[in-house]
């Protein structure tokens, strides 16, 4: 390296241009040290030079050459090598065919794939369908989460489309109900079920047997007023326990009972009902039982079943009658039971104790009735007939406790039949009379009574 001579001092500016011809020729600029100079350092190197190589380093990795890329000489082709490189990266499997495009695994890397992902709004579509609170919002979202889903590749479409079904048919029924629609099918609906409520008649209610029948079996009934002709009147309705169905024996000796003992409740005067009427009772049966029916249906109907009843209800109860008929009836129905309690033995030799305990009842019962009709106060004309009416039944009432004690069958015939006279029905028409109510009595055999037996009176009605 050569060393640039010191520079000459400057000396005053020359006057005027310089033509080309008077100036130097001109030089290229000497690199300068970026040190001061040292005349005791090793010669440096050309700065563009190659480095030298050191024969036992190993080749040096270009920094620049991303990490698994195999580095590459910088001039030329580089050498072969007996061995073909391994080849990077997944390569195709050979087939029949050739050489197969590689594919990837759908969800990176895994052997098996992930379930994919369920759509929210397919869900909430679903739930509004359900409870149809907003309608047709469930259609909207249905619509939304089905394109989501295309898209997406996401599951439930059959959520969505379910979602849209329901929300759709509550958004109709919202129309109906806002329009009048839906009032009148409402009233439709409960008109028919009022009818067919009626079908099952309750206690007043007179009705038609569709087959014109009272006996048989049947599942309706067509209620008609009780002004005209009539099939049957239901005067009690009575429900049986839960539990197995009873059994058809059961089942008919329990209506019995309960329909016969309580006619009076419902038609407190016997006399007014005509001889032709009898009792009937439509029961559960083993079908219905099993449906929830539980219910006795205590029916008047024609002696004849194939027959009708007049016109006109049955009814006389406190809903019918006023303070004098019901005080009346109320009495003679002391009476009355006790007079159906007889023994069922036909003749009092057969059962002496049980007829003279009979005859007991029916003692006490006369006191008791007695009682009452002295006890109410009677309006206008009724007042002397119940009075001649309560003589005679203080009268048989000492009769009927004689023969509560009597030693023998004849003796109890004696005092029987002079107190079954005094209390004999036709004594108490004019007491009817009076009141307003039915006087001709009930017809009775009582070609039996007197000395022949003493259980023909419990058929009496006074």
């Amino acid at each position: 390296m050569s060393i640039p001579p010191p520079p000459e001092p400057q000396g005053p500016p020359t006057q005027g241009p310089e033509s080309p011809q008077d100036q130097p020729p001109a030089q290229a600029p000497s690199p300068q040290a970026s040190t001061p100079y040292n005349p005791y350092a090793p010669p440096s190197q050309d700065p563009y030079a190659p480095p030298a190589q050191d024969p036992y380093a190993p080749p040096a990795q270009d920094p620049y050459i991303p990490y698994g890329v195999q580095p590459q000489p910088p001039y030329g082709t580089p050498p072969q090598t007996p061995y073909a490189p391994y080849p990077q990266g997944p390569q195709p499997l050979p087939g029949p065919y050739g050489p197969q495009p590689y594919q990837t695994w759908a969800q990176g890397y895994t052997p098996y794939n992930n379930p994919a992902p369920l759509n929210g709004m397919s869900v909430a579509a679903l739930v509004l369908g359900i409870l149809c609170c907003i309608p047709g919002v469930g259609v909207v979202l249905g619509l939304i989460s089905l394109n989501q889903i295309k898209k997406r590749g996401e599951r439930g479409r059959s959520m969505a489309a379910a979602g849209m079904v329901l929300s759709a048919f509550g958004l109709v029924v919202w129309v109906l109900g806002a329009t009048g629609a839906a009032t009148g099918f409402w009233d439709d609906v409960k008109d028919s079920a009022r009818n067919n409520a009626s079908a099952t008649p309750v206690k007043g209610d007179c009705f038609d047997a569709p087959s014109g029948s009272l006996e048989g079996t049947t599942y309706d009934f067509d209620v008609v007023s009780c002004d005209g002709e009539h099939d049957g009147e239901v005067f009690a309705v009575v429900r049986m326990g839960s539990g197995s169905y009873p059994g058809d024996k059961k089942v008919t000796a329990t209506a019995d009972d309960k329909c016969y003992a309580l006619q009076d409740a419902y038609a407190m005067d016997g006399w007014a009902v005509p001889d032709d009427v009898d009792i009937y009772y439509v029961t559960p049966t083993s079908q219905s039982w099993s449906l929830g029916d539980r219910e006795i249906t205590c029916v008047f109907g024609n002696t004849d079943e194939e027959a009708s009843l007049p016109g006109g209800s049955l009814r006389n109860d406190a809903t019918t009658l006023d303070s004098d008929q019901l005080a009346y009836l109320k009495a003679a129905h002391v009476l009355n039971s006790a007079l159906d309690s007889a023994p069922d033995a036909r003749y009092v030799e057969d059962d002496l104790p049980g007829h003279k305990a009979w005859a007991g009842r029916v003692s006490t019962a006369l006191t008791q009735q007695a009682d009452l009709l002295e006890s109410h106060e009677w309006a206008g004309a009724s007042d002397k007939p119940v009075a001649a009416l309560v003589k005679d039944l203080r009268a048989a009432q000492k009769e009927w406790a004689k023969a509560a004690k009597a030693s023998d069958a004849d003796e109890f015939y004696g005092y029987y039949d002079k107190g079954a006279d005094l209390i004999d029905p036709p004594k108490s028409v004019t007491a009817r009379e009076a009141l307003g109510l039915a006087t001709t009595p009930p017809s009775y055999d009582r070609n039996d009574s007197g000395g022949d037996g003493g259980g023909d009176a419990g058929g009496m009605e006074v």
